[in-house]
């Protein structure tokens, strides 16, 4: 398998990051009604279908993050195999993470739809016990943050380190690591300030969409062979 196909297919594994703004984002605004347990019951009841999808593709991010590591380790262990695997090892961890981030909703949802395992309890305590459980999947990914950052910080340094792709947007992705890491330092810390703090990074974080089109359309430079003599 040519360097260039091998780069094709982790940007094929890397599209599959676009599922991400749809449960983190689209799922939650329409599901999630902020310091409001009724009224975030009443909405992922209503809307359960979308809810099942946004666990369906969460867990599908999971497995294409892990896809996606290892066709990077395959495009990068001539570089530095020990960075490579670096790479796959935080990924593997964030992937299990965001697993069980999964189960916080669907237990959440479990609860919320009642029957005969909760009929002791009336919908108000099942519906603050929903929403501590949706809130436990926040929390979880709040947590999964860091990985986010930390597994671009060996990707960043390959890239940079590789002569087939260039610099620039391996130094881009070490500074979308580093970011992403200090907004989970800030979830952490001071989370009041984190909302702001994401807004303010949004250009570094075009870092990983850069790659993900470079390896697509561009491709990487294949290694010429040592010119040969002729007969």
């Amino acid at each position: 398998m040519t360097l260039k196909r091998t780069a094709r297919i982790a940007g094929l594994w890397y599209l599959g990051f676009t599922l991400g703004p749809f449960y983190l984002l689209y799922v939650p605004s329409r599901t999630i009604v902020r310091n409001d347990a009724a009224a975030t019951a009443a909405r992922v009841l209503g809307h359960e279908t979308l809810f099942r999808w946004g666990m369906l593709a969460e867990t599908l991010g999971a497995a294409i993050f892990l896809g996606l590591s290892l066709a990077l380790y395959r495009l990068f262990e001539g570089v530095d195999r020990h960075r490579a695997r670096q790479l796959v090892a935080l990924v593997l961890v964030s992937s299990s993470l965001g697993l069980v981030t999964v189960v916080f909703n669907a237990a959440a949802l479990l609860v919320l739809r009642g029957g005969d395992p909760f009929g002791a309890f009336d919908d108000h305590t099942r519906a603050a016990i929903g929403m501590l459980l949706i809130r436990m999947h926040g929390q979880a990914i709040g947590i999964n943050q860091v990985f986010w950052g930390l597994w671009l910080l060996p990707f960043g340094s390959l890239v940079v380190s590789s002569r087939f792709l260039p610099r620039w947007l391996g130094y881009w992705l070490l500074l979308d690591g580093v970011a992403w890491v200090a907004l989970s330092v800030t979830w952490f810390l001071a989370p009041n300030y984190q909302d702001d703090l994401f807004l303010y990074l949004q250009p570094v974080f075009l870092a990983e969409l850069a790659a993900m089109l470079w390896l697509l359309i561009v491709g990487v430079r294949e290694r010429r062979p040592l010119a040969t003599t002729n007969a």
